[in-house]
């Protein structure tokens, strides 16, 4: 937990149940999930990143999905596409999502993914005319990079 996680501690003192504290994922990693007692009633909790484009990934990620499947959607998912990789990418030692806008070529057989530019978590223009997020494998030693032409998958964003 970093000096700024400041949810977490907070929520234990009131009694909550931690349901998770940490992913292991890029951007995200201080996300908190956890149920409290409120009232008599129970009550889901996300604490969510201070960094607004963390905070936007791990909004589409989690707490999208619980909204929808308590709304009653049947699949309370974002839509996964293979898309075809129109940049170099170097893997991160996490799972890493990262921001990316999805057109169709010419060909039309298969969409392909562009880079919206730096994906540091605390550059809000990266969430500039997004419309998917690119799910990456953590680096391995098999694999450091995925170069241009390559398949990866993308989540469909409905709004962001």
């Amino acid at each position: 937990m970093g000096e700024k996680d400041l949810l977490k501690p907070i929520l234990e003192e009131l009694g909550a149940k931690i349901l998770f504290g940490r992913v292991f994922m890029k951007p995200g990693k201080p996300t908190t999930f956890a149920q409290v007692c409120y009232e008599g009633k129970s009550k889901l909790v996300f604490a969510l990143p201070g960094n607004p484009v963390s905070c936007a990934v791990t909004f589409q990620l989690f707490v999208m999905p619980c909204l929808w499947k308590m709304s009653g959607w049947e699949n309370p998912h974002h839509n996964e596409v293979t898309a075809k990789l129109g940049f170099n990418i170097r893997l991160d030692p996490r799972p890493e999502f990262q921001r990316a806008v999805l057109k169709w070529e010419a060909d039309g057989k298969i969409p392909v993914v562009f880079s919206t530019g730096s994906q540091q978590s605390s550059r809000l223009l990266s969430m500039a005319g997004v419309n998917c997020l690119l799910k990456l494998p953590p680096r391995s030693e098999e694999c450091c990079e995925i170069t241009p032409g390559k398949t990866v998958r993308a989540l469909l964003l409905k709004h962001i």
